[in-house]
């Protein structure tokens, strides 16, 4: 019996009715990803189904660990096909894990496979996968054009540069657009001295602007928010432990820089304090650009980083050694969005919450800055990162359902440095209907296909098509 049929997780008639009819047609904006926008340019085969599949996947080797794993298997010098084997082996374990529905599913969606997978299967796949990889089929472009993705934003730092955008944008005649995320974190991090002065050279180096007082950094961000804006983009983004809130003058803003810029000084030197006055500075001027060119900033909150500082010090950031943070949220969220709306410059946001506790506090928070300019103007974002699954994205949905508008919701993105992920909105999707479904079928919900299938579209595309502004292929 194939595990993945045509009504998973469809478990009622009205769901399998809005996903087949409504929601498997739509196209996608893929709003927030981490795919490298170099290997969409080059267009180049993936050598192996580990390049294109296993490479950087941060999913994967937790999984693998908490299997006994060793770290040669995961992120060690491991041949690509024993580091595949590892997965395999991995996979049965992994039973009520996404991982499992996202493995198969993926298999599935994308080379035509209905096994499953374990150590048996795991040659013959390998073998498979890897002859399916060198068609012209599986170039990161015709990967794109196949899931019908009409947008694909990726996450870029300001201080490097965007020529793989530059590129891409001249190619007028692909069926998507691509286009750069302003995410400025390295600009936050002045309690590692080292770091950031080092970040600041490169931002000055790339914008030509030397970087010797506040006003200058300013002005050097600025020039690349400018430059991020001309080729398309219309959102920036901040992974961010908590939002920064603390009202900061220019003047200490200005000691705060020249403590770490001027006078080259290590980690030591300045305080959480310090920092987070220095963020909240940093954090209101951005705001101001964001709502001047009406972009949409992305609040990305509560993830707690690089917890085991063995490996993190062995391998670096990024390895899977990431989890749900504590930190109140909600204060500094809702003092940070006051302090622009007092302005009149708050831009559009969407706020993804890591820490599901905190689902109700934030959607209440985000209801008190909706201001009638913009539907939907304020979101809470999807489930992020640990709540990208069928549980927590039910979570998600039914907080915002309850004290927000569900009918303004922008829906889901990828959050992937795979090129295997697109799935990941066919698994929203059917959860999306599923849940509406079932809530028919209780009589909660009215049987009204005017009401249902705008409501389904809504969400899988034309939310977040209106509410962008992202510019789409004809």
């Amino acid at each position: 019996m194939t595990f993945i049929s045509d009504d998973f997780l469809l478990s009622n008639s009205t769901a399998r009715q809005l996903y087949h009819d409504v929601a498997a047609n739509q196209p996608i904006i893929d709003y927030h990803s981490h795919l490298p926008p170099d290997v969409i340019a080059r267009n180049e085969n993936f050598s192996t189904l580990f390049d294109v599949w296993l490479a950087g996947d941060h999913y994967k080797w937790r999984a693998m660990r908490a299997a006994g794993i060793c770290e040669e298997l995961c992120t060690g010098n491991a041949s690509a096909r024993d580091k595949f084997l590892a997965y395999a082996q991995t996979v049965p374990q992994t039973l009520r894990n996404p991982l499992y529905h996202w493995t198969h599913l993926e298999l599935k969606r994308y080379f035509g496979i209905d096994q499953l997978l374990n150590p048996k299967t795991a040659p013959q796949i390998w073998d498979q996968c890897n002859q399916q990889l060198q068609t012209n089929d599986f170039r990161p472009q015709a990967i794109l054009s196949r899931f019908q993705v009409k947008a694909l934003c990726t996450t870029d730092d300001p201080a490097e540069p965007l020529t793989h955008h530059q590129q891409l944008a001249k190619q007028n005649d692909l069926p998507f657009r691509v286009y750069p995320t302003f995410r400025p974190d390295n600009a936050f991090a002045i309690d590692n001295g080292k770091h950031w002065n080092a970040w600041c050279d490169r931002l000055a180096a790339i914008t030509n602007v030397e970087i010797n007082s506040l006003a200058q950094l300013l002005t050097a961000l600025k020039q690349r928010h400018d430059d991020f804006h001309q080729l398309g983009c219309r959102l920036s983004d901040h992974g961010l432990s908590y939002c920064f809130d603390v009202q900061c003058t220019q003047s200490q803003a200005q000691a705060i820089f020249e403590k770490t810029r001027i006078c080259q000084g290590d980690s030591n030197l300045i305080t959480p304090d310090e920092k987070d006055q220095f963020g909240g500075y940093l954090m209101r001027q951005m705001g101001l650009w964001d709502f001047e060119k009406q972009w949409t900033k992305q609040l990305h909150l509560g993830a707690r980083r690089n917890n085991n500082t063995r490996l993190f010090n062995r391998v670096g950031a990024d390895i899977g050694c990431d989890s749900i943070g504590d930190w109140k949220q909600v204060d500094r969220l809702a003092n940070y969005l006051d302090d622009l709306d007092q302005l009149g410059h708050l831009p559009k946001v969407i706020v993804y919450n890591l820490n599901p506790a905190d689902n109700y506090a934030i959607a209440t928070s985000i209801g008190n800055f909706q201001d009638g300019t913009v539907p939907g103007k304020l979101q809470l974002g999807s489930g992020w990162w640990f709540l990208d699954q069928k549980e927590a994205m039910q979570w998600q949905m039914n907080a915002l359902s309850n004290l927000g508008l569900f009918s303004k919701f922008i829906g889901m993105l990828t959050d992937s440095r795979s090129f295997l992920s697109f799935p990941r909105h066919e698994y929203f999707r059917r959860v999306l209907c599923d849940l509406v479904g079932k809530d028919v079928e209780s009589g909660e919900l009215p049987d009204d296909p005017d009401l249902l299938e705008p409501l389904i579209r809504g969400i899988c595309f034309q939310n977040a098509a209106t509410q962008l502004g992202l510019g789409l292929p004809n």
